[in-house]
């Protein structure tokens, strides 16, 4: 696996992770592109929305909007942050993160 695999799957949980952590498991795409930042990211506006649609298409997260997508975590993608479930292509998580 390359390092921007590694970096794209470390990417994708801390997005589920975040949204985990989030009133009613949703956020806009902005906020959640400022928050991967605190943990080393710093995806571009089509970097996140690339990543946004790929876990749609996994079924860990629903989108709606247009100009400013808003990502509520499906049930499978909860499972997936909190080390229930796994997802090719998602990193599993470190449970010791506070």
């Amino acid at each position: 696996m390359s390092y921007s695999e590694h970096v794209t799957e470390h990417l994708r949980i801390t997005i589920l992770r975040l949204l985990d952590e989030s009133p009613a498991m949703r956020s806009n795409e902005s906020l959640i592109a400022d928050a991967v930042g605190e943990y080393g990211f710093a995806p571009s506006r089509d970097k996140m929305r690339t990543e946004l649609a790929w876990l749609a298409e996994q079924g860990l997260v629903t989108l709606d909007g247009d100009s400013c997508l808003v990502a509520t975590l499906t049930a499978r993608g909860e499972d997936v942050a909190k080390c229930r479930a796994t997802a090719p292509g998602v990193k599993r998580p470190n449970l010791s993160r506070g």
